[in-house]
Parts: C-alpha cells; structure tokens; sequence
C-alpha cells in the first residue's frame, strides 16, 4: 500500500481520540491536572475546526486510589470498581472544567461493550452520541467500570474506542500512548528497530511486532492497539498510534503531519458498514411497504417512515433486522429497525407526528434509519 504524505486526521470530520492512564495520571498518584488542560486545549482546536470528537480517557481508577488515600492498586475487583465509581468523579470534573474554558459543553457517557453488542443498547447509544455531536458536545466516554463482572485490565479502553469508532462511524482512530507507535522489534533492546509508519489494519505480521513471542511491548499494551485497529478497520475506520508526550500532537495530526504509526482500514466507511449489514445480522422479520415508500428509499435515499409500511411479519425488537419487500415479496433493503414488531404493526401507516400519541413515546421519528440499512443491488 502506498505511503500518502499527509495524514487521515486532516480531511477526517469525525474523530475517537483514545488517552491512554499514564498521559493523564502522575504516574498513578491521581491525575495530572497540567495534562489533561494539554487535551483539552488541543482537542478544542480541533473542535473550532468543525470536526465532531469523541474522548475515550483513561485514569479513573489511577484517581480514584489517590482519592481514597490508597498506597498501592487493589487486585479486589469490588475495590476496583470502588477506585473507578470515586475517580470517575474527578476525571469528568477535570475534562469539564477544561474543556467549559474553551465554550465546550461536554458529557459523560459510561459504556460496557455490552452495551455495544446488544442491538437494542447499540441503537441507544449510537442515537445519543450523534444527537450529542449534532449539538457540539463533546461525549466524554469510559468503560462503565463500576458494574463490569470481567477482570479490569490496561488496554480495555483501546477495544472501547474501536467499538466507539464502529458505533459513531468515524472516519479514525487515533490512540494516544506513551510510546512512538509500533516498532517492527523492540526498541528498548534492539536498536535496529524501525518505527511502522504505515500499514493496512489486520495484517498478521503486526500482531507478531506488537506482541509476538519475546516482545516486551506486547505487555505494555501495544498488541490491544494493534487489535484495536483491526476492529476499527472492519467499518472503515483507520486508527493512528501515536505519542501523546509529542508536542501538540492532535493539532499536528490535524494539520497533516504524519506522526507515529499509521494504520489504513482497507474497505471505505460505507461499503464496510454494508458489509457488516449483510454479512452479520439475521434476519428478523420483513416489513411490506407500499409503492411510495419504496421509491423514497431507492430513488430518493430516504429513511423508512412508518407511513410507508402497510403490513408486517415476524416477532422481532428494537434493533433486530427487518427486510423491506414489496407486495410481491421482493425484497429491496434490510436494516435495524427503531421499533418491536408489536409497536410497529400499531403506528404503520401512520405518520410520524402520530408515534408519541399512539405509543406514549416515540424513540425515533424514522422506522428505519438511512444510516443503518443496507439496499439490494441495482436499488
């Protein structure tokens, strides 16, 4: 693959910036105050260039030990997630204070990737963090590590952003660390080490660089990166690795410059979105759509209205899959649909002003979003 000159950040409109524990922490003494206005400043930058961020940080944990008073990391899990619940408090605090300097609202989003892998949860939050985007806030977003029953570990905040970057479809990653990038051999022992400056994401041999057998970088975290971007790039997105000790990295990223090591999703944005459409999800129903709304979603690239839809078939939840047909069967699209089957055999035909006084709520004004279908070739 090629080498571009200039950087994904320049030309990219949404962004997942990933900081890992030891840029915003003291060196696990709580947090460095002095750092984290260093990303609030650069990420404000960013923000004024009208691009859309989404924060993944790290350190709550770190501060909340120093918050209790603690001289060391607890191995308890339920201390753990005692550390996490106390410093997360202090963590948002900071960022918000930081980032209110710039005239930037933020907002704390706690995830599990549960939350990411349910269709129902996904949907909840991916409609939250766009309507938080549209409205210029910057999501702050951790692992809710309070109610997590698996082992807390260093490196599941990398997974999370890639699962963020899924979920919002950013166009990258950009994983702050306090190492250069990926190295093709340890550098602290081998001083013939090459720093990767480009690569496509998923390639085998940068699993072995970042944490083959003998590689002291695999147990600092460099191999939950690397499969970080593998995940990203399964929707199109590409992730930087970097080093977030660089001066003004994210503004340099911005700006073009080329700065640690590169990883390009193979597949663009849209078609690995499809991709995941119709290769991953089963379908759960279908929903028979009359004329008018057909040619909404094929000639007009609109979402689906419950308007349009004049019959429907299977038991199925918000956030399964449903087939769009026509009378004769014939189907022209699939997609996560915002409704059950039993609310959606009760608003079909109707328009969407409608929703609220027949269901008492109305979670979304479209049946199906545009963003999460997928249409049959030639549609």
């Amino acid at each position: 693959m090629s080498i571009n000159d200039s950087s994904v950040v320049r030309t990219a409109k949404r962004l997942v910036i990933k900081v890992g524990s030891s840029l915003v922490t003291n060196q696990g003494q709580g947090l460095d105050h002095e750092a984290v206005n260093q990303w609030g400043s650069q990420i404000a930058q960013l923000h004024q260039q009208n691009k859309q961020i989404v924060l993944v940080s790290s350190g709550a944990i770190a501060e909340g030990i120093s918050r209790l008073g603690w001289t060391r990391r607890p191995s308890a899990m339920n201390e753990l997630q005692a550390a996490a619940a106390v410093g997360q408090m202090g963590l948002i605090q900071a960022y918000e204070q930081v980032f209110s300097q710039h005239g930037i609202r933020t907002a704390q989003i706690l995830l599990t990737h549960e939350d990411l892998t349910d269709r129902r949860r996904y949907l909840n939050a991916r409609s939250t963090l766009f309507t938080l985007l549209q409205l210029g806030v910057v999501p702050i977003v951790n692992e809710n590590d309070t109610v997590v029953t698996d082992e807390i570990a260093l490196g599941d905040n990398d997974t999370l952003g890639a699962l963020v970057t899924n979920l919002i479809e950013a166009e990258v990653l950009i994983i702050l660390t306090d190492q250069k990038g990926l190295y093709d051999a340890d550098p602290r022992s081998n001083p013939n080490a090459q720093l990767i400056g480009q690569a496509c994401a998923g390639e085998p041999a940068l699993e072995e660089m970042a944490g083959g057998a003998g590689s002291a970088i695999g147990t600092g975290g460099m191999l939950t990166k690397v499969l970080a971007a593998k995940r990203a790039a399964n929707s199109g997105g590409h992730t930087v690795i970097a080093s977030g000790n660089a001066p003004g990295v994210l503004t340099r990223l911005a700006a073009g410059e080329r700065i640690g090591t590169e990883l390009r999703a193979s597949l663009p944005l849209r078609s690995a979105r499809e991709r995941w459409l119709v290769d991953h999800l089963r379908v759960r129903g279908r929903v028979t759509l009359d004329e008018g709304a057909i040619n909404a979603l094929t000639k007009g690239h609109k979402s689906l209205l419950a308007i349009g839809v004049i019959n429907v078939e299977g038991d199925f939840e918000r956030g399964d899959v449903v087939a769009c047909v026509d009378q004769h069967g014939v189907e022209y699209g699939r997609g996560l649909i915002n409704y059950s089957s039993t609310d959606t055999r009760r608003i079909m035909g109707q328009p969407s002003t409608k929703i609220a006084d027949i269901l008492g709520t109305m979670p979304a004004a479209e049946l199906m979003h545009r963003d999460n279908m997928v249409f049959e070739q030639g549609s």
